[in-house]
């Protein structure tokens, strides 16, 4: 992520950059590119982007249906048209605005706008998007600003601040994050705590010159309101670094939003837990931050004081891969990782592109994660990302694991340890060979958890002397199956010219238990998870090329009997198709060519009591009957080049995106069904070329909340060919990036702006956050 490197000027360079040179290579193993080939090299990428780009244009309409998203390897559910009032809207902005002129000059340059597409969020003036985020006007509500902070030189200095409850009773949270910045940055991290607990993991987008970029992200916060209704002291880790090459600070503004709302009486969400117990480094007492950074750390706490009457219980975990893990999904296999050690390549991360989150109560399996791919916006090539941002960018999703079967254990009073770890594959380097799981990956995942507990008030009555029993889990697990396969081809001379190799994983999981809570007679309780993943994976060209074609899917379960406060349910299905193709040339004078496609998607239905909100909240009070789960469907393509001289004073890129994404609400007899249709609540169709959008359209079943950020109104047509283009082009230098593919995702060393000896420490950070 953040060792992508820094943007320079294509025409206007900036004196105090000096990118690493890439000198004129001449492999023994490979051959010299001629005239024409460097040439092609670097206008056929660009020939095929503007191809998709006018394909993808003309044939992605407001009305695109999912089938449109489905693959060989995955099925998306079908939808109705949308019902009720429609909205739509249209903005065609970033560098530039549409114009009837015909002159020639130069625009000025405005802040271009950078975001996520998400679905709307309830606040208390209805659902909104980061193009309706104003101050909010409805009577009752109550917004306090949490942190106004620049993170400049902000390496272990977190703001540090403080939070009481407003008087207004609430209900419902909704936070407010704006950020702006300009010059040149890396992306970075950021994770927001209240004492020791992680309640939001986002990472910020990659500056250009000024007046520079800005974003905005609203966050439906409720789920942590046992937290919100006490003093926390508020702890956001940004960790950055400037000096006369990075240039750029982040201007933040953070501000929540307290309000009433009856929401919660029209979903079949779980209203919000009595508790909320960290799993954490438990840092706050001296200012710090409270991640575990893997494998360096002991993941692990232990819990003593484990409230004795709880009736359900739910560990969320929050984990994702930095350094040589942040891309572990184009990983090779361990015994491939010095394959083409001899050539440009160079190494490439090992332990397999497979990884398993694991989280263990008293040292035994209590269920997992299988991550989704986040893709920063410094990866593969940074003009992918701007200013369209990738799926989960802005606030990287946590995973729910039901834990009510074990708490007839963990309500005894006793101590018990809560652990997270990361797993990875190790092979026998076979053609058709075995693999396991490993104990550890390399460096480095941040991870925390986070035990969300309900307890049992026996009727309204005292349930401090309640104590939960039951009978001990029982945990049904097959372990995995694991399938892997490569194939190595080398040329005459006997070098390594072409690599491919699958990996594909199968679990399935399970837990049951038997509560006894307060007077009420034993109820069961569950937890199952299924999950398969496959990658395919093939580097070409000396290990210069490469492409992973991979999808993940899973179905978890929970459900609890008992009576009507006590009975719940919950489900979920996702699955995470992703498509990488990435080519590099490099020519006998070093200059450097890259191109890349990425085409991701992310579907996720939820139905019943889930912790954390769906979006259905912002549409609750829309439709005639009751939605049972929610369902989101997005898919995002994008091709992308990037060109850098072999002095490394010169660079240019050019990237273009198209990103889809359906929202809807499913009725009960339609839940969690593959083919069942839904109720299209939101819609979302926007392009950009070059930092520029050029079609943006929306519907959704209730207008939108208005607000500052809403532009003009059309009619979801794309925008004119006239656009007028930036009137500067920047483009990423790779400082120390990797080789080979990897230029963008090679992360294994630290970044420059903070290499020193302090990184000989192994707490130190290996990467800038």
């Amino acid at each position: 992520m953040d060792e992508a490197g820094a943007p320079l000027l294509e025409k206007d360079h900036w004196s105090a950059v000096e990118p690493e040179t890439t000198k004129p290579r001449t492999s023994k193993y490979g051959r010299r590119p001629t005239m024409w080939l460097r040439f092609a090299s670097i206008l056929l990428p660009v020939a095929f982007t503007l191809a998709v780009v006018l394909a993808l244009a003309s044939h992605l309409r407001p009305c695109l249906p999912s089938a449109a998203f489905n693959r060989p390897h995955i099925n998306v559910a079908g939808h109705t048209a949308p019902v009720g009032p429609i909205s739509v809207s249209k903005r065609a902005g970033g560098d530039s605005s549409p114009t009837a002129s015909s002159s020639t000059s130069t625009p000025a340059a405005t802040v271009l706008d950078c975001f996520q597409v998400a679905p709307p969020v309830l606040t208390p003036d209805g659902p909104a998007t980061e193009r309706s985020s104003g101050p909010s006007s409805a009577s009752g509500a109550v917004t306090v600003t949490l942190m106004e902070h620049v993170f400049g030189n902000s390496y272990n200095a977190p703001f540090v601040g403080s939070y009481v409850p407003p008087a207004t009773p609430f209900n419902r949270v909704v936070m407010n994050f704006t950020a702006v910045s300009a010059g040149r940055q890396f992306d970075r991290l950021a994770l927001m705590y209240l004492n020791d607990t992680e309640v939001w993991r986002t990472s910020t987008a990659e500056p250009v010159k000024a007046p520079g970029i800005r974003w905005v992200y609203l966050k439906d916060m409720t789920a942590y309101l046992a937290l919100w209704r006490a003093p926390q002291k508020i702890i956001f880790d940004l960790g950055n670094l400037q000096n006369e090459v990075y240039t750029a600070s982040f201007n933040v503004t953070l501000t929540a939003t307290f309000f009433q709302s009856d929401v919660g009486d029209r979903l079949d969400a779980a209203p919000p837990s009595d508790a909320v117990i960290p799993i954490s480094k438990r840092q706050s007492d001296v200012n710090g931050v409270s991640q575990f950074t893997l494998p360096a750390d002991v993941a692990t706490n232990t819990i003593t004081d484990f409230p004795r009457n709880a009736r359900r219980a739910v560990f969320s975990v929050s984990a994702n891969g930095q350094a040589n893990e942040e891309f572990w999904w184009t990983n090779v296999l361990q015994s491939d990782t010095l394959t083409f050690n001899a050539t440009d390549a160079g190494v490439f991360p090992g332990f397999s592109p497979f990884r398993e989150v694991q989280v263990l109560i008293d040292g035994r399996l209590a269920g997992v994660q299988w991550p989704f791919p986040v893709v920063f916006t410094g990866g593969v090539v940074p003009s992918l990302h701007r200013p369209i941002v990738g799926a989960d960018v802005f606030d990287l999703r946590e995973h729910e694991i039901d834990i009510s079967p074990w708490l007839p254990v963990l309500c005894d009073g006793q101590p018990h340890t809560f652990s997270i770890l990361v797993a990875g594959l190790d092979d026998d380097g076979q053609p058709s060979g075995v693999a396991s799981l490993t104990k550890q990956v390399a460096a480095s995942w941040y991870v925390t958890g986070k035990i969300f507990v309900w307890l049992d008030d026996n009727d309204g009555d005292d349930s401090s002397a309640l104590v939960t029993t039951g009978t001990p889990p029982v945990v049904h697990d097959s372990g995995v199956a694991i399938s892997v396969t490569q194939h190595l081809q080398q040329n005459a001379t006997g070098a390594n010219q072409t690599l491919t190799y699958s990996v594909s994983v199968a679990r399935s999981f399970s837990v049951q238990g038997t509560l006894r809570t307060g007077a009420k007679g034993p109820r069961a309780v569950s937890w199952s998870q299924s999950l398969s993943y496959a990658n395919e994976g093939v580097l070409t060209d000396f290990g210069n090329n490469q492409i992973n074609n991979f999808t993940l899917s899973g179905s978890d379960k929970a459900s609890g009997d008992g009576d009507a406060a006590s009975k719940y349910s919950y489900s979920t299905n996702y699955a995470y198709p992703t498509f990488c193709n990435t080519t590099t040339n490099i020519s006998p004078q070093g200059n450097l060519t890259l191109w890349a496609l990425l085409d991701q998607g992310l579907q996720l239905e939820v139905a019943g009591a889930g912790v954390f909100s769906t979006g259905l909240e912002a549409f609750a009070g829309a439709a005639p009957n009751r939605f049972a789960s929610s369902r989101l469907s997005t898919r995002a393509v994008g091709t992308a080049s990037f060109f850098q001289t072999g002095d490394g004073k010169n660079s240019s890129g050019f990237g273009s995106t198209t990103q889809y994404l359906h929202f809807g609400g499913v009725s009960a007899a339609g839940v969690l069904s593959a083919t069942g249709p839904d109720v299209e609540l939101y819609m979302r169709n926007v392009t950009a070329v070059n930092q520029t959008i050029v079609h943006d359209s929306e519907t959704a079943l209730v207008p939108l909340a208005a607000g500052a950020a809403t532009e003009d109104t059309g009619t979801g047509t794309a925008a004119p060919a006239s656009l007028a283009q930036p009137a500067y082009q920047y483009a990423q230098a790779p400082l120390h990036g990797g080789t080979g593919t990897r230029v963008f995702m090679g992360r294994g060393g630290p970044d420059p702006a903070v290499a020193d000896d302090r990184l000989a420490d192994s707490q130190a950070p290996l990467r800038a956050r």
